[in-house]
């Protein structure tokens, strides 16, 4: 009678182990939260990226890195893009009294605003790895990114306006021979300067640094109309433009 005790006591223990051992904060947020799914926690998490609400991550979290990889490849990531751009497009038909003195500007980042480095990202987890700058810049040297369609389609209706642009992009200087090639196959040509960052730029903050490019701008005359990016690192900061414009992307996040 006694082993019997001792055996049902066993076995009572082992399985409360199991269930311990399969805890994980989407079980408690169900017990607490309403039952929300892991479709709406990883919605959420991605909105709240784009709203700036979430900042500094390093990694997308691992029970969303399969949501946040099917929405980059998804036709709602195009499609947003598209409405974003399509508001660009609108207020630039509507908002700008141009001098006609070759000092009207608009500002573009590069990676996965005008380039889409999605494909990379697709081979290291979707965000879900720890960046590794080595492995990113020699993907970014073979020049195999494919234009985001709608914002070329954009840069070239402002080409056609006669505003100058710029492109100003957290890529190394030693990225440049690269860049410029990438950007002429795919279709963008006619910029008026492309920035990218010196020696003495590597370990500053992405927007301080995109902050004194633009410094440098307002400093030569240039009215700055618009902004479009991916990163509100490229958007923020003295001196703003008159409107920016951001593109969704929950992969990385640069400060």
């Amino acid at each position: 009678m006694g082993r019997g005790v001792w055996f049902f006591l066993a076995i009572t223990g082992l399985l409360i182990g199991l269930a311990e051992g399969d805890w994980n904060i989407l079980n408690q947020r169900k017990k607490h939260l309403g039952g929300i799914s892991l479709k709406n926690y990883c919605e959420s998490w991605r909105m709240n990226v784009e709203l700036h609400n979430i900042r500094g991550f390093e990694v997308v979290p691992q029970e969303c890195v399969e949501f946040i990889g099917k929405y980059m490849t998804s036709t709602q990531y195009r499609v947003d893009s598209e409405r974003a751009l399509e508001e660009s497009a609108l207020y630039l038909s509507s908002c700008c009294t141009y001098e006609g003195d070759g000092r009207d500007a608009w500002i573009f980042d590069i990676d996965d605003t005008l380039l889409s480095t999605v494909a990379y990202f697709k081979k290291h987890n979707f965000g879900g790895e720890k960046l590794n700058l080595t492995s990113l810049e020699g993907w970014m040297r073979k020049t195999k990114a494919p234009a985001l369609e709608h914002t070329l389609k954009f840069y070239h209706e402002i080409r056609g306006r006669g505003l100058k642009i710029f492109l100003i992009s957290s890529r190394r200087e030693c990225l440049r021979e690269a860049t410029v090639n990438n950007l002429i196959k795919v279709g963008y040509h006619g910029w008026t300067n492309l920035i990218l960052r010196g020696l003495e730029d590597e370990h500053r903050q992405v927007q301080s640094y995109k902050a004194e490019m633009r410094k440098r701008l307002v400093d030569e005359g240039y009215r700055i109309w618009g902004i479009v990016g991916d990163q509100w690192s490229s958007l923020d900061g003295l001196p703003e433009a008159k409107r920016t414009f951001k593109l969704p992307n929950s992969l990385y996040y640069l400060s």
